[in-house]
């Protein structure tokens, strides 16, 4: 876990993100001495929802301050809560007719300061009641005696809470439903490792090898370390057994009957991408439904409740169906309630659910594949055993390269080009050995089309593009000058075709000879086939080329942006010029 932080200590960080914060609603405003976020605008014809806890687990609860959610929010230092001063500057800033609802989660501080807060409140007469919300299953029914702690659920109890307020209900009513919410929560929460605090020179870390699950949002250890790390499906998995198996004596909070309508709550603890969380939420609603029969109504998930920048994450799983059992709020309603518009940091998740469909109506099915017919008048035919053993040869002295390949990508570009290369080698091989096996009848247009299939359909990237037109041109020329490989021979063929190739691909791209791209590989080995009509010549050629990358400075693609080499040292090879010499290379080594 990296230790670099752009601000190198915790001095005024807190009060100078919340002025961030209010920026951008500039209706909201900022008691900084406090660090009260509120809205002036707050109706007091409606009961007054605050909530807040330590910085550092932003949005949390400065991003939710705003219409249909939050009244007032007050954060802490980081990790730590907010004072009882603080809180009932919180209160005093956003006045209601109809009383106050302090909602936090349930650490010992919080609970202390707001109860206090909450205990002063009505000592003046004014109505006020704090709800306390925990909703995690990786602390035990018999061994604790503070309960559930609460992880970002929370923000769920929250938003419907606000939306209630907003129609009017009452601060009694406000509690009940949401101790109705928060107990059919389940949630849990999984670390690949341990965030830091800036300024902070000791923080907890975990092995490369190790997945803690039940972890908390302040750097607490976890229920159970997994070492080896099991993979994201065996983690989700777990995960929702924990959340999931009511004959758990110490787990089964909630029951979830068949047809119960649900929500799933998944939220980044600040240092996951955006990528991994696509793929965490599909993993969870595939495994929920098949393993579960539980297919959630509304979905919702992103930074909602985070720990600075924990490479972490959080899943809560709420029984809308069973709240109706234990609340005066019908389906609909609480459906709506998450559906009601805010002008807060919960847009960011939300989305537009109310016409959800099966997830089924949405994941679109391919078209049956239909596979071009190669005209056997147009083809050029070899040995099937030779052409099988050059093809396989090429792949895998490029999946040998791969890790090279991208060691050299990483330092002058994106990093992709291995990685696309060894895609394209892995597929074309399960297409000798698939059901099609292309090199079965010895024909060179079945292998061009497939590797057209590939490139135009698994590998993307510059190079991927680069490629797929050159192919496409190679293809088509072979089969319109088929005629020469009987009247000159096979060498005259394939040079007047990979010369068409190579000035086809010319129209798309301006690379030329020099420019340190895949072009340094590709057009010595072109023109020396067409001088010499020996494949060997041509093989020298290219490796000669892609050698030569070495010495020169990139000029076209990301590579030009990368200020390496202009002191006259020695650069690693371009990878995709290295990457067609050892195919081009692969090819010669097996004849």
């Amino acid at each position: 876990m990296s230790k670099r932080h752009l601000f190198s200590s915790l001095e005024g960080l807190v009060p100078k993100a919340l002025r961030g914060i209010v920026a951008s609603n500039p209706r909201l405003n900022l008691d900084e001495t406090n660090r009260v976020v509120f809205d002036p605008e707050s109706p007091k014809s409606i009961v007054s929802i605050i909530s807040g806890g330590g910085s550092g687990h932003e949005p949390a609860w400065s991003g939710y301050v705003g219409t249909n959610m939050l009244a007032a929010a007050v954060g802490g230092d980081v990790f730590a809560s907010p004072s009882t001063k603080q809180i009932l500057a919180a209160v005093e800033a956003v006045p209601s007719d109809k009383g106050t609802l302090l909602v936090i989660t349930n650490y010992t501080g919080d609970c202390l300061h707001f109860g206090l807060a909450a205990e002063k409140t009505k000592a003046k007469g004014q109505p006020c009641r704090m709800l306390i919300c925990g909703d995690d299953v990786s602390i035990g029914k018999k061994s604790s005696l503070v309960g559930r702690r609460g992880l970002a659920a929370q923000i769920g109890v929250l938003k419907v809470l606000g939306a209630a307020a907003a129609e009017g209900a009452s601060l009694d009513e406000l509690f009940d439903l949401g101790t109705a919410v928060n107990g059919q929560i389940v949630s849990i929460a999984a670390t690949l490792d341990h965030c830091h605090v800036p300024g902070r020179t000791e923080h907890g870390a975990l092995d490369p090898d190790v997945v803690e699950i039940g972890t908390g949002p302040h750097n607490e250890p976890g229920y159970r370390k997994l070492s080896p790390a099991p993979s994201a499906e065996g983690l989700v998995k777990q995960i929702l057994t924990y959340c999931l198996d009511e004959t758990d004596p110490e787990r089964g909070y909630v029951k979830f009957n068949p047809g119960d309508e649900t929500v799933l709550l998944v939220s980044n603890f600040g240092g996951m991408s955006n990528l991994e969380m696509g793929g965490l939420v599909d993993e969870l609603l595939q495994q929920l439904l098949t393993d579960w029969n539980i297919e959630p109504v509304r979905v919702y998930a992103g930074c909602i409740e985070t720990s600075l920048n924990a490479p972490a994450f959080s899943v809560s799983v709420i029984n809308l169906s069973g709240v109706v059992a234990n609340s005066a709020y019908s389906l609909d309603q609480l459906k709506g309630f998450f559906d009601l518009k805010t002008d807060t940091a919960w847009e960011a998740v939300a989305g537009s659910q109310k016409q959800r469909r099966p997830r089924a109506d949405q994941l679109v099915k391919p078209p049956v594949e239909t596979r071009r017919v190669v005209d056997d008048a147009k083809d050029l035919k070899v040995d099937p055993e030779l052409l099988e053993r050059m093809l396989r040869r090429a792949c895998n002295n490029l999946i040998k390269a791969e890790p090279d390949l991208t060691r050299w990508d990483t330092v002058m570009g994106d990093g992709d080009c291995g990685l696309t290369l060894e895609t394209g080698a892995k597929a074309l091989l399960e297409g000798i050995d698939g059901p099609h096996k292309i090199a079965a009848k010895g024909s060179v247009v079945e292998v061009l089309t497939e590797l057209e299939e590939i490139l135009e359909g698994k590998m993307g990237g510059t190079l991927g593009g680069i490629l797929g037109i050159f192919f496409v041109a190679l293809r088509t020329a072979l089969e319109e000058n088929i005629e020469l490989a009987k009247t000159e021979g096979p060498a005259s063929l394939w040079s007047k075709a990979l010369s068409h190739a190579t000035h086809h691909l010319e129209q798309y791209t301006p690379a030329k000879v020099g420019d340190r791209t895949v072009m340094d590989t590709l057009i010595p080995f072109v023109e020396a086939m067409a001088a010499t009509k020996s494949f060997e010549d041509g093989v020298a050629a290219a490796v000669k080329g892609s050698e030569y990358t070495k010495k020169l400075k990139p000029r076209l693609g990301r590579a030009t942006y990368v200020g390496t080499g202009t002191d006259g040292t020695e650069l690693p090879p371009d990878p995709g010029a290295w990457g067609a010499m050892v195919v081009i290379q692969g090819l010669l080594a097996a004849i």
